[in-house]
């Protein structure tokens, strides 16, 4: 979503003719997003407002899934959220509080991201508490430039812990597998499409999946010249996917 086809919350060339294109060849597709600061159907909204009509049911999102995760691995636990997202009832049965929790879950990076709240998940860690994230994205591309995301801070309370959090977006296999199923094909019969090279393109290929890598957003040439292993193709845009996939 974010980078691919959009930015900003400002659609990027060519995304709304390729949503169109899939659309008139009855392409099925799914929006896979780590996004944590709006439910599917916030996102959906912002979407439309971009000129991308897409429903809220053409949309995963790693909340849904960390959700889904505690529901069935920490049932009833006591959950410390770390960030401030606006996710209406996508965290429905999740018990939130903010002191003694059973679990940490760290949502995007956000101005919840605080030293304060950063130490307090820490200690909560330190003391017996399980460590669960959205995602690890290291960071993403807004309209004031490259911003740390989430993992950027995952990475140290792990560090400083001395665990590994559980994570439930990309680039988790089950991410993709739900997004698979979302579909009803195989692995093989489907492509991602992503801006990241290792937590969309490389993550996927990792499950069965085609990844193709799309020269906006957050990608940088140097880390796709850095790294060992390439996608199955690379597209300027989103705006390419018809030509690609014909």
């Amino acid at each position: 979503m974010d980078g691919v086809l959009v930015t900003a919350w400002k659609a990027l060339p060519g995304a709304v003719d390729a949503l169109r294109w899939l659309r008139d060849r009855d392409l099925p597709f799914v929006l896979a997003t780590n996004a944590t600061s709006l439910s599917r159907a916030g996102l959906a909204a912002r979407l439309a407002e971009a000129g991308l009509e897409v429903d809220a049911s053409e949309v995963v999102t790693a909340p849904v899934l960390a959700a889904s995760y505690l529901r069935t691995h920490h049932a009833g636990a006591r959950c410390f959220l770390v960030g401030q997202p606006a996710l209406g009832d996508e965290l429905e049965g999740v018990h939130l509080v903010e002191h003694g929790a059973d679990v940490v879950l760290v949502a995007g990076a956000d101005r919840a991201f605080t030293w304060e709240n950063l130490s307090r998940a820490f200690r909560m860690v330190k003391e017996g508490a399980a460590l669960v994230a959205m995602h690890r994205n290291l960071f993403w591309m807004t309209e004031g430039g490259l911003m740390l995301d989430a993992g950027a801070f995952l990475a140290g309370v792990e560090e400083a812990a001395g665990v590994e959090a559980v994570v439930t977006g990309k680039p988790s296999p089950q991410f993709f597998a739900q997004c698979v199923e979302h579909l009803g094909l195989a692995p093989d019969r489907v492509a991602m499409v992503g801006d990241d090279l290792a937590a969309d393109v490389l993550a996927a290929q990792d499950c069965r999946l085609t990844g193709v890598l799309v020269r906006t957003g957050k990608f940088l040439p140097e880390t796709l010249e850095r790294s060992e292993r390439k996608p199955d193709h690379v597209m300027d845009s989103i705006g390419d996917l018809a030509r690609l996939l014909s």
